[in-house]
């Protein structure tokens, strides 16, 4: 489990989020969300270590993540920015980054490394691009490949920053069934999420933050029925039951 403990975190001295207690579970999908601004992104870098708090702990397991040295740590947590320049590289080169921590210098892929990454080839479906290009796929199949390093790091916790972002709702729909399948493997996902419709249907766990303060952190059914959402974003929200389906969908209206 990765805990924060009472954190404060921002950059250049300004406070960006504030008073976060929090917790993210291995086998479970937790749900960042909130407006424009305030400070899901600062939550997901503070929380995978790549920003220092001002004030607070982050624990993993029993032990202070800024204790754990850095190669150590990318063994147990990956991060996926949402902006990200496209590489000149092939897939197959951009999944093996994902091994990276487990190799000494020179990086040379063991038998066990390259499995691994065929392994995460094969699991996204995307071994046919194997020896493509990055810069000649689409946007939802570059982010299929970049999932697959992720996949190929072979972290417990895995922070996604808005992984749906700027994709057709077809690829949108694969990347979120990915994601389920991540966590049925026993991963923790936690991802930042605008669409707050697929924060309700597809998370175990939706933080909700206004202001760099969390709202509220709790089931979805929990989430809804505090119409929370309802009042930081200033829309109306019914749930409706889909029987086919066996869950329910969220529609948010003025």
């Amino acid at each position: 489990m990765i805990r924060l403990k009472d954190i404060t975190a921002g950059y250049k001295g300004i406070k960006i989020i504030k008073n976060i207690n929090v917790f993210f579970e291995k086998g479970s999908i937790t749900g960042i969300t909130g407006k424009n601004g305030c400070g899901k992104s600062t939550l997901i870098k503070t929380a995978s270590g790549l920003i220092k708090p001002f004030s607070g702990d982050i624990m993993l397991d029993e032990e202070n993540i800024y204790n754990i040295p850095d190669r150590k740590l990318a063994r147990e947590i990956s991060f996926l920015p949402q902006i990200r320049n496209v590489p000149n590289i092939t897939v197959y080169n951009l999944v093996m980054h994902g091994r990276f921590p487990y190799l000494g210098f020179p990086r040379i892929l063991q038998d066990e490394d390259k499995a691994i990454v065929e392994n995460a080839l094969e699991k996204l479906g995307i071994k046919k691009y194997r020896d493509k290009n990055l810069i000649e796929l689409s946007g939802g199949e570059r982010q299929k490949v970049y999932i697959a390093m992720v996949l190929a790091q072979d972290t417990d916790y895995i922070f996604l920053d808005e992984p749906t972002t700027y994709l057709d709702i077809n690829h949108q729909l694969e990347i979120l069934d990915i994601i389920k399948e991540l966590k049925n493997m026993g991963r923790a996902v936690i991802m930042v999420i605008h669409d707050l419709n697929s924060a309700l249907t597809y998370c175990d766990k939706v933080c909700l933050l206004d202001k760099g303060e969390i709202v509220i952190f709790d089931t979805p059914e929990a989430v809804y029925n505090s119409r929370e959402i309802e009042r930081v974003f200033r829309v109306k929200c019914d749930e409706i039951y889909m029987e086919e389906k066996g869950q329910s969908q969220y529609v948010f209206f003025i």
